[in-house]
């Protein structure tokens, strides 16, 4: 199968999870914020620091599987595109202060997130 249709495949894959995993952050916490966004960002970010530190220290993956679990599941998972969205509204709507701490938030967490999965791979695998 061509690499396209595995990453059209993640991709389905990926952006289910973040459809649920909204429904869920917005059940849970209500909605005048958008934790669902927050929560993907993070989670995604985590999630590629482990996957890419993985494949590179332990796992060996063939191109389809990697664009698969790459490009397809967690770049359908992740959601800057909303993650903008959800910024440029709470700005209209004059929620400054929540922008801005959501902007920070996003940012901040996420690139954590990433080192953590990337540390936390490297003290199991070696």
């Amino acid at each position: 199968m061509p690499i396209v249709l595995w990453v059209a495949l993640g991709g389905a894959v990926g952006a289910s999870g973040r459809y649920l995993v909204g429904v869920w952050a917005t059940r849970l916490l209500g909605h005048g914020f958008p934790y669902g966004t927050l929560c993907v960002n993070v989670l995604g970010c985590f999630l590629m620091g482990v996957l890419v530190e993985a494949a590179a220290l332990k796992l060996a993956m063939t191109q389809e599987m990697r664009a698969f679990l790459t490009t397809g599941v967690l770049g359908g998972f992740t959601t800057f595109s909303a993650f903008a969205l959800d910024f440029a509204v709470l700005s209209e709507r004059k929620a400054n202060l929540l922008a801005w701490g959501y902007l920070g938030a996003s940012v901040v967490l996420s690139v954590l997130a990433l080192f953590f999965g990337l540390w936390l791979v490297r003290m199991v695998l070696q």
